[in-house]
C-alpha cells in the first residue's frame, strides 16, 4: 500500500511538468476556446549547424501520423525563436516556399489572398525568445505573436496547406516533422 501511495505521488509530482527542447520550457498542454491541448511533440529546425526556432505540436488527441492530425478539428503549432539568424524576410520567404510545397503550386486566388494576409504577422521584427502560436482549424487560422493575435485568416483548405509546411509530404525540415509527431 505504501509503495502505491508512493507511485501516485511520484505521478502526481510529475502532472504539468513542461517538456524542454533547445533551452524552451515547453508546456505539457495549452487551453484554446475551453479545450485542452496536448504537447503531440517537438524539435528543433536546424539550417547548416544552426538551431533556428522549436516547432512544437499540440492537438487534443495524440496523431503519429499527418492524416491523423489532419482529421481533428484544430491543431496549434508553436514556435519558439532561438535564433538571430532568423529576420522578418527570411521567414516570409521560408514560409512563401511552405506553401508553395505544400500545395504543390497550385494556389487559387483565394489562398494566394489568404497567404498575403497570413504574412502581416511577419513584418515586424524577429527576435530570439519570440513565440508565435498558430491555431489551425476547420474554419481558419488564428495566429498569435507574442500573446498578440491577429484577426482570423482563410478557410479549412488554408489551414490545413499550413500544417503542411511542417507536417506535409514535403517538410520543413523531416526531423522536425518526426520529432513534432512524436517519433
Amino acid at each position: 500500500m505504501k509503495s502505491l501511495l508512493s507511485l501516485l505521488l511520484l505521478c502526481l509530482s510529475f502532472q504539468g511538468v513542461a517538456k524542454e527542447v533547445a533551452g524552451i520550457a515547453l508546456p505539457d498542454s495549452l487551453l484554446q476556446d475551453n479545450h485542452a491541448y496536448v504537447l503531440n511533440g517537438a524539435g528543433v529546425r536546424s539550417k547548416f549547424f544552426m538551431d533556428l526556432y522549436v516547432g512544437s505540436l499540440y492537438l487534443t488527441t495524440t496523431a503519429d501520423t499527418a492524416d491523423k492530425v489532419m482529421a481533428q478539428d484544430k491543431a496549434i503549432i508553436r514556435l519558439d525563436i532561438l535564433s538571430d539568424l532568423i529576420t522578418s524576410e527570411k521567414m516570409r520567404n521560408a514560409i512563401n516556399e511552405g506553401f508553395e510545397a505544400a500545395t504543390d503550386g497550385k494556389q487559387d486566388d483565394a489562398m494566394k489572398a489568404s497567404i498575403a494576409t497570413f504574412m502581416t504577422l511577419f513584418e515586424a521584427d524577429i527576435k530570439p525568445g519570440d513565440n508565435f502560436v498558430l491555431i489551425a482549424g476547420r474554419d481558419g487560422v488564428e495566429a498569435i505573436k507574442n500573446d498578440v493575435p491577429l484577426p482570423k485568416v482563410g478557410d479549412a483548405t488554408f489551414a490545413a496547406a499550413l500544417l503542411k509546411i511542417w507536417l506535409g509530404e514535403h517538410p520543413a525540415q523531416k526531423s522536425l516533422k518526426q520529432e513534432m509527431l512524436g517519433r
